[in-house]
């Protein structure tokens, strides 16, 4: 059965190149700032809800879905069309392995890369 995606990929992010350097021992992720363009749905749910030292704070996600890009991977990082920058969590889903939907969370990034 061939998965059709829900809702149209109206939503334009920029796939970002990332570039870690060592400078004195330490890694320095570096990101560009404009990208490739890549047509997504974009769902937020509200974002996520989590607990840190006991209080709860609502951490900024999102799920992305789009068609297949073998260079879309858990490193990668978008920025919306704001110049807010988002970082994949976890490893991308090809769905039903056939090469033509990928899906994925994402949450934004805070006070630099």
């Amino acid at each position: 059965m061939k998965y059709k995606p829900d809702t149209p990929y109206h939503v334009k992010l920029f796939l970002c190149e990332v570039k870690t350097e060592v400078i004195k021992g330490a890694a320095k992720k570096t990101v560009s700032e404009t990208g490739k363009a890549v047509y997504c749905s974009f769902r937020t749910f509200g974002g996520t809800e989590k607990t840190v030292n006991g209080l709860i704070s609502v951490e900024d996600t999102a799920v992305v879905e789009t068609w297949y890009r073998p260079d879309i991977n858990s490193g990668s990082v978008f920025r919306d069309m704001s110049g807010k920058t988002y970082e994949v969590i976890g490893t991308p889903e090809n769905i039903e392995m056939a090469n033509r939907v990928l899906k994925f969370k994402i949450r934004a990034i805070k006070g630099g890369v």
